[in-house]
């Protein structure tokens, strides 16, 4: 049984009516993600309130018609598969966090610094996310969040957005085995030449382009030859 000072609760709301039980708040979101198969320890109180701290429990009446059953792991189930599960603040802060470093990574992909040409490195942007003071939604999707935080980040540092076509041709020892890898970064043409290389040009956020040459020269053993076509 999960302890019950640190436990959370989470909740449906059915015909008007609010389900409620009260839950580990870790072993709940894992729970809810499959990655815990079982509700043992999940659940603080075998009990399902209409308000857990006014103590006001529900009827097995209304559980039945609610959720055509009683027990309490079956609606238990409903409520954690198909609920809201509150949030403690360990985990609030641990899901701010990791949309920053989404939309980080966002940045470091598609933008470059104009002045340079080349991208703005983490911590840069890390330090410039932080000054702008820019509300992150730790609920929203990191992407849908971009355009706002690009328009904070703006005044602080310079911010260009482009693509470029970089043109490669692939030793026959490393075609087969790196194809995917190129794939990835997006092939806009392809050639397998008669001696086995192979001939890609792909097209990609000019920031990605320094990840692109590291893994591309590791993985051919830097023999591969590369252009930027203009």
């Amino acid at each position: 049984m999960a302890s019950l000072e640190r436990s959370i609760t989470a909740h449906i709301d059915i015909g008007g009516e609010r389900f409620e039980i009260l839950v580990d708040p870790d072993l709940a979101q894992a729970y809810r993600r499959g990655q815990k198969k079982e509700l043992n320890n999940v659940l603080t109180v075998e009990e399902v309130f209409k308000n857990f701290r006014k103590g006001e429990r529900h009827t097995s009446s209304a559980l039945q018609k609610a959720f055509g059953t009683t027990d309490v792991w079956q609606i238990a189930d409903r409520i954690l598969k198909n609920g809201e599960i509150q949030l403690t603040t360990e985990q609030k802060r641990k899901m701010l966090e990791e949309k920053k470093r989404q939309i980080i990574a966002m940045l470091l992909r598609e933008a470059i610094d104009p002045r340079t040409g080349a991208p703005h490195t983490q911590l840069r942007l890390e330090q410039a996310l932080e000054q702008s003071r820019v509300h992150i939604d730790a609920f929203a999707d990191a992407a849908s969040q971009l355009d706002k935080v690009i328009a904070a980040l703006r005044p602080i540092i310079p911010l260009k957005f482009e693509r470029v076509k970089v043109a490669a041709k692939i030793p026959a020892q490393f075609a087969q085995r790196i194809y995917g890898m190129l794939k990835g970064y997006g092939i806009q043409k392809e050639e397998w030449a008669s001696d086995g290389s192979l001939i890609v040009v792909i097209e990609m956020p000019a920031g990605l382009q320094g990840e692109f040459y590291d893994r591309l020269n590791k993985a051919t053993a830097g023999q591969a030859e590369t252009r930027l076509i203009k």
